[in-house]
C-alpha cells in the first residue's frame, strides 16, 4: 500500500503530543519506529529520532515534517533539508496511502480518523483534505481517565485489564433503562456510560472500569467518524493512530461500526499513518517539481 516509485531515499517524523513517529523509505522497503514525545524538538532530537531507526542524516535527501511541535525546526540541519508538511494534509495522505479502497479507485473519497492524543477527521478526495470535524476525546483521555480511575496512565495495562472486563459492569445498558433494544441497538448497547456508576452503593471491578473507560473512547470516535462519513456522503472509513495499536479500542469500534451498518477499517501500520502520509506528500511534492 505505501509505494514511492523511483523515489530517492526520504524520511518522515511526526511529532506528536503523546509520540513521535518516524518512518523511511529506503531500496523500497518502509521502515517505521517511534518514541515517546518529549518537549519541543531540536536538531539533536532529529539526529536521535533518526539514529533510533538506522537512519544516517546523510542516507536521506529529504526530511518531513508534521505534528504540533514541527514548526520549532529550522529548514535545513546540515545538509538535511527539512520540509514541513500540514497535519491535514499528512493525515488525509496517509489514509489514502492506507487505505485498501483507494489502491484500486483514486477517486474514491477516504474519511481518514486520526485517532491519536485527540481525534481529527479529515475527508479525502484524490489530493484535495479537508479537516471536516473532531473530537478533544482520544488517547490522551483514556490514558488520563486511565490513571485517575484505575491508578494506571499505561495504555497497554489498561487494553490488558478492558479484555477481561465488561464495560456494563460500570455502565448502564439499553436493557436496564428502556427495557429493550432500540433501533437496530441490542439490548447490551450501552445506554449511558458510566451510568451504574452513579446508582447508590455501586461497585466495579478494574476490569470492568477499564472496559468501560475504553467503550467511552471508542465509542465517541466511532459515532463521529460515523456522523460525519454521512455528513460528507463518504461510504469508506479508515482509522490511523496508535489508539488503534490496542485490540481493547478495535473491538469497540468493530462492535459500533456493526450496530450502524458501517465499517471502520484499522489498516496495517494505522499507527504511522500520519507519518507515512507526510513522507509520501514530499516525495509526490518534489517528483512534480522535478
Amino acid at each position: 500500500m505505501v509505494d514511492v516509485h523511483g523515489a530517492q531515499p526520504i524520511a518522515a517524523i511526526d511529532f506528536g503530543i503523546s509520540n513521535t513517529d518516524a518512518v523511511a523509505m529506503t531500496d523500497g522497503e518502509l521502515t517505521r519506529w517511534t518514541r515517546l514525545s518529549d518537549g519541543a524538538p531540536d536538531a539533536n532530537t532529529v539526529h536521535e529520532i533518526l539514529a533510533d531507526g538506522g537512519v544516517a542524516p546523510s542516507a536521506i535527501v529529504r526530511l518531513g515534517i508534521t505534528g504540533g511541535r514541527h514548526r520549532v525546526l529550522p529548514d535545513m540541519i546540515g545538509q538535511l533539508l527539512l520540509v514541513p508538511v500540514n497535519e491535514v494534509t499528512a493525515i488525509g495522505r496517509g489514509g489514502l496511502a492506507l487505505s485498501p479502497v483507494h489502491e484500486s479507485d483514486h477517486e474514491t473519497p477516504v474519511l481518514v480518523v486520526s485517532a491519536g492524543s485527540g481525534t481529527a477527521v479529515i475527508t479525502a478526495r484524490a489530493r484535495s483534505y479537508a479537516h471536516t470535524t473532531g473530537s478533544a476525546v482520544g488517547g490522551g483521555t483514556l490514558l488520563g481517565l486511565g490513571q485517575l480511575l484505575l491508578n494506571t496512565g499505561d495504555a497497554w495495562t489498561i487494553d490488558a485489564l478492558a479484555q477481561r472486563g465488561d464495560a456494563n459492569g460500570a455502565d448502564l445498558s439499553l436493557k436496564d433503562v428502556i427495557s429493550g433494544p432500540i433501533g437496530s441497538l441490542p439490548p447490551d448497547a450501552t445506554a449511558v456510560n458510566f451510568g451504574r456508576m452513579a446508582q447508590a452503593n455501586a461497585e466495579a471491578s478494574r476490569e470492568d472500569l477499564a472496559a468501560a473507560l475504553v467503550t467511552l473512547v471508542g465509542q465517541v470516535i466511532a459515532i463521529t467518524a460515523i456522523n460525519a462519513a454521512r455528513a460528507e456522503r463518504v461510504a469508506h472509513i479508515v482509522v490511523i493512530g496508535h489508539l488503534t495499536d490496542l485490540p481493547s479500542f478495535r473491538a469497540v469500534l468493530a462492535r459500533v461500526g456493526l450496530y450502524y451498518g458501517t465499517e471502520l477499517l484499522v489498516p496495517e501500520h494505522a499507527g504511522y499513518g500520519t507519518a507515512i502520509g507526510a513522507m509520501l506528500h514530499v516525495a509526490e511534492s518534489t517528483s512534480m517539481a522535478g
